[in-house]
C-alpha cells in the first residue's frame, strides 16, 4: 500500500515478506542446475523455437585459441554470437542469439538488462569470461522457467507465474498476478515468455533489495521521501 504525506513530502509503502526475501538461501533464485536452450546450436526444446544451429556470419573466422579458464562450450558459443570479431558482445548481438516462445528474438530490454548486470567496464558489452558468467545466468533462469512450464508451451500463464513467485518467497494478490502478467503481455494479456520473466524477476529483486536497504526494522513498512522513491524506481527499471 502506498500513501503520500502532503506536509513533510514522504511516501509510506507497506509490505510483507512472507518466507524471508527471495534470494536468501531459498532455492527460487538462479543457482540450480544449467539448462542449454535458447542457444544457438543446441537442441532446440519444444514450444521454445531455439534455432538448431547459428549461420556463420560474413567474413567467419576459426575460433581464437584456447582461453584459460574457459569452457570450450562457451568459447564455442562465444565465437557464433561474436559477430563482428571484435572480441566483445553487445546486446543487437545476444539479442540475434537467443529465442524465445513467441518464435521471436529476445526483447531489447532482457538482452541490455542482462548484459549491464556483467559488464564490468559499463561499455555495454561483455567480454568471454563475462559471457561464461552471462550464459551459466541466462540457463538457470532458463531451468527455473521450465518447471513451471509443464507444457513447455514456451509460456507461463497467472496461474503458473503465481507459483514461480511464491517458491521465490513472494506472496502476491491474484489482482497485482494479473497486473504483472498484462504489463508483460500487452497483446493477449494471458502468458509471459522466457525473456520477459527474466525481465520482471530481475527487476522484483532489484525492488525487494532496495526496500529491505530501508526497512532496517525489516517491519514490511518504510518511509521514503519522493525523490527517493523516484530513484528507486528509476533505478530498478534499468
Amino acid at each position: 500500500m502506498l500513501s503520500n504525506d502532503e506536509e513533510c513530502g514522504m511516501t509510506t509503502i507497506k509490505g510483507g515478506y512472507p518466507g524471508g526475501y527471495p534470494g536468501q538461501g531459498q532455492g527460487g533464485y538462479p543457482g540450480g542446475q544449467q539448462g542449454g536452450y535458447g542457444y544457438p546450436g543446441q537442441q532446440p526444446q519444444p514450444g521454445y523455437g531455439a534455432p538448431g544451429g547459428y549461420p556463420p556470419p560474413s567474413g567467419y573466422a576459426p575460433p581464437p585459441a584456447s582461453v584459460p579458464g574457459v569452457s570450450p562450450e562457451t568459447q564455442r558459443l562465444f565465437t557464433m554470437v561474436d559477430r563482428d570479431r571484435s572480441g566483445k558482445i553487445s546486446s543487437d548481438e545476444l539479442k540475434t542469439a537467443l529465442v524465445n516462445g513467441n518464435g521471436e528474438n529476445f526483447s531489447d530490454v532482457a538482452c541490455k538488462l542482462m548484459i549491464g548486470m556483467f559488464n564490468r567496464d559499463k561499455t555495454g558489452m561483455v567480454d568471454i569470461h563475462e559471457f561464461e558468467k552471462l550464459y551459466n545466468y541466462i540457463n538457470q533462469w532458463l531451468n527455473i522457467f521450465k518447471t513451471y512450464d509443464r507444457d513447455s508451451s514456451g509460456h507461463i500463464d497467472e496461474s503458473e507465474l503465481t507459483q514461480a513467485l511464491g517458491q521465490m518467497g513472494f506472496r502476491f494478490s491474484p489482482n497485482f498476478i494479473k497486473f504483472l502478467v498484462t504489463k508483460c503481455d500487452a497483446r493477449s494479456h494471458k502468458n509471459v515468455s522466457v525473456d520477459q520473466f527474466i525481465v520482471l524477476c530481475i527487476q522484483i529483486q532489484r525492488f525487494t533489495e532496495a526496500f529491505r536497504m530501508r526497512d532496517s526494522q525489516q517491519t514490511g513498512t518504510i518511509t521514503i521521501n519522493f525523490e527517493d522513491f523516484l530513484t528507486v524506481a528509476l533505478d530498478c527499471s534499468t
